[in-house]
């Protein structure tokens, strides 16, 4: 009995220590996260607008935000960019980690040229492709001209506008796709392939067989990191496009941003942004559910 009781004793003080230990990051996490989430709930059941004591207003900015075609188009918007941003990052940042996965002393100046845009301010890289897409001095239409075609207005154009901001974003953005795929590559077993070398399995079998179920887990973490990080898009849309043209790029954190300090609609703005955390709560469970959480498949 006094054995057991010594153990306890032990064990409590283990448990004090780790509650100490813990203690920093969850104070750091309810002051820096919880108590926003918890204040613009509050903000949105108001009309707030930042300058006079606000008022409870129930549900009414909710049913107000249904009726806004602005937001309605910004939801769609959003969802076109996540589509069209996510897979094609996706698929490019797995494509370039395969190819980079060889042994070569040149491999680590590729995947350096890779990765570097990743680390880049996205107000530089907006900047930057602001350039590009100008229309009288912008290098895709120097080229244009080179070739003799005519030349586009690239984010004036309401039917290019979005796919000009997209093309910016997988660019810069299929780096850290590539890191982490060259991370989940490295896990991978090497007996793996030569067993399938041995029954005569070629480069594309082992790919399909080997190397995409394995990395089930990794291509997991960047669906859901990528899904909440698009939904989330703002400077580049802010900065190139300011919403248009004709809102044909407005975006849901775009339209935060103008009702809330444009407009000073501050409490309206709230309510976006607790639509925009319930939707992405939405997404990530059905990703979570229906992607069975990234288990391994067996590839025995």
């Amino acid at each position: 009995m006094a054995q057991i009781e010594k153990k306890r004793k032990n064990r409590t003080r283990y448990d004090k220590c780790a509650y100490v230990m813990i203690f920093p990051a969850y104070f750091i996490f309810t002051i820096f996260i919880l108590v926003p989430i918890a204040v613009v709930f509050y903000y949105s059941i108001t009309n707030f607008n930042l300058y006079s004591t606000p008022d409870i207003v129930g549900f009414k900015n909710y049913i107000n935000l249904f009726t806004d075609s602005d937001f309605l188009t910004s939801i769609k918007n959003t969802l076109f960019y996540t589509i069209f941003t996510l897979f094609p990052q996706l698929a490019l940042g797995l494509c370039v980690a395969v190819l980079l996965y060889r042994k070569s002393r040149l491999l680590p100046i590729f995947r350096t040229a890779f990765y570097i845009p990743n680390v880049m301010s996205m107000v530089c890289i907006s900047m930057v492709w602001l350039w590009i897409y100008d229309p009288t001095f912008g290098v895709l239409n120097i080229i244009l001209k080179a070739f003799g075609a005519s030349t586009k207005q690239w984010l004036q154009d309401p039917k290019m506008a979005m796919f000009c901001i997209i093309l910016m974003s997988i660019w810069k953005s299929c780096g850290y796709s590539m890191v982490i795929f060259l991370s989940g590559l490295t896990s991978i077993p090497d007996s793996l392939y030569e067993a399938a070398s041995l029954d005569g399995g070629t480069a594309l079998q082992k790919f399909w067989h080997i190397t995409w179920p394995m990395l089930r887990p990794t291509t997991f973490f960047l669906l859901v990191t990528g899904v909440v990080n698009s939904f989330s898009v703002f400077e580049q849309v802010n900065i190139m496009t300011g919403g248009g043209p004709l809102k044909k790029t407005t975006t849901i954190v775009h339209q935060i941003y103008r009702r809330g300090f444009l407009e000073f609609k501050m409490g309206y703005a709230s309510a976006m942004s607790v639509v925009l955390l319930l939707f992405s709560m939405l997404i990530t469970f059905f990703i979570f559910k229906y992607g069975s959480g990234g288990q391994d498949i067996d590839v025995s």
